[in-house]
């Protein structure tokens, strides 16, 4: 029978947004399992460690070579029953390391009805007929944009930079502000129906722009960013100040020259993470992150609809489409994690500060545990589940164990853990060391019902 804690070789995609050498996790992540076919380049940019059975870039058992797609479809217990149930012979997860050096592209992904439809008609820019909510969590500092702001700070915006108004238009701008003027927190459904439709119709005004237009009022808009600072839009808004936004929009020009997508920060919200801080975005929530190394989980799926900040395919009008408009302060999207349980900390006599922390997003496909093992021979037990896990080291050294079997883990060393299996973390270090891992799962049960429900 196969045991179910096995060690994981995976793969890292190369994309133009990811760090350099070894300055990406992810990279370093991938090096700390031997390949035959990678080691870094240190001029070559690194930006994804995927872990999981995604058929573009499958994990492997390091020691016989096998796919773990092909593994958990061989041996059900690995997953359990009720897990193949729901979901098939695959992991309903998709966890991975991200490395940003330089904007990801502005877009969103299509809840599971769309992901359906456009896999149908576009299978090779939409391999997936599955929707993909996900969550990040902070491994160094990061910064992003994620969600539509307030309506009161775009209003502020279009009112207060001129650019941004040449491209969505004097009516169009006019029209939202005048429908947005004192109804943001009404929560009546008729005001929050027009706000999203005035939303909806200026920020479709600014993605249909021609290249000349977005051309000539880029470079409006990084003279004014340049010339300004501080006072640039008006000084800003409380959330997000003139000196932030003017380094952000020459910044990103000096990434994405001319690009629409410098007129979309305007649009959305601006969040910065610390190590640890996480948030979630639901299936059709529009997001561009910027920089910084996360982890990030999500439903098994590559659907992406881009419209900014990308050589890639766009698909403005999809993205326009497939929007809710909903709009909120950063904060409603940050998680509030929670202490584990279901977990046992045995510590030494100076690692009292160990921790362990669940991020729970409202649907089943995943979660993620954070655990923070400080000091030498601090133990972590977690009880068993109705289900499969990833586990991934970030930092110092340990051991992990299922039963008698015991092995080595370290930065970069990525472990299976088959269902039903409990599972022993122990660090290894000096008082000062810690030692972190990711713990990626999936146990279905009642407590947050169906998908279609929560998203």
């Amino acid at each position: 029978m196969q045991v179910p804690l096995f060690r994981l070789q995976c793969g890292v995609n190369s994309y133009d947004w990811g760090k350099i050498g070894s300055d990406s996790a992810a990279a370093r992540f991938a090096a700390a399992t031997p390949a035959d076919d990678f080691s870094v380049q240190s001029d070559k940019p690194y930006a994804e460690l995927w872990m999981g059975t995604h058929p573009s870039n499958p994990s492997k058992d390091l020691e016989t070579g096998r796919t773990l797609l092909d593994m958990v479809d061989a041996n059900e217990a690995l997953l359990s029953s009720t897990i193949k149930a729901r979901y098939g012979a695959k992991l309903p997860f998709l966890f991975k390391v991200l490395s940003i050096n330089k904007a990801l592209s502005i877009q969103a992904h299509p809840n599971k009805k769309l992901a359906e439809q456009l896999h149908a008609k576009d299978p090779k820019n939409y391999p997936d007929d599955n929707h993909k909510p996900e969550m990040t969590i902070a491994v160094t500092d990061f910064e992003g944009l994620c969600g539509f702001r307030p309506l009161a700070e775009i209003a502020h915006f279009l009112a207060a930079v001129p650019a941004l108004r040449q491209l969505v238009g004097e009516d169009a701008a006019k029209a939202f502000i005048a429908t947005v003027r004192g109804q943001e927190g009404d929560d009546s459904s008729d005001s929050t129906t027009q706000n999203k439709r005035a939303l909806r119709s200026a920020f479709a005004a600014l993605m249909q722009s021609e290249p000349q237009e977005i051309a000539a009022a880029s470079k409006n808009l990084v003279a004014g960013a340049e010339t300004k600072g501080a006072d640039f839009a008006d000084g800003g808004v409380e959330s997000t100040s003139g000196a932030v936004l003017a380094e952000l929009v020459t910044r990103l020009n000096t990434q994405f020259p001319e690009d629409v997508g410098l007129f979309v920060l305007f649009f959305l919200n601006y969040v910065k993470l610390s190590p640890g801080e996480a948030m979630f975005l639901k299936a059709d929530d529009i997001h561009a992150y910027i920089s910084g190394d996360i982890i990030e989980c999500m439903a098994a799926s590559d659907n992406v609809v881009r419209a900014g900040f990308t050589p890639k395919f766009k698909d403005v009008q999809a993205l326009v489409d497939l929007l809710t408009y909903d709009y909120a302060p950063i904060e409603e999207q940050k998680m509030d994690p929670q202490e584990y349980p279901y977990i046992v900390l045995n510590r030494a006599a100076y690692s009292s500060n160990s921790e362990a922390t669940l991020y729970d997003p409202p649907i089943d496909e995943f979660s993620v545990i954070r655990t923070v093992l400080r000091g030498d021979a601090a133990k972590a037990t977690f009880d068993p589940i109705d289900g499969p896990s990833i586990v991934i080291c970030t930092g110092g050294k340990g051991k992990i164990s299922v039963g008698p079997t015991v092995k080595e883990i370290k930065e970069g060393y990525v472990y299976f853990v088959g269902a039903t299996a409990e599972l022993v973390l122990e660090s290894e270090g000096g008082k000062e060391d810690e030692f972190i891992t990711f713990k990626a799962f999936c146990e279905v049960d009642d407590k947050t019902g169906s998908n279609e429900e929560k998203l």
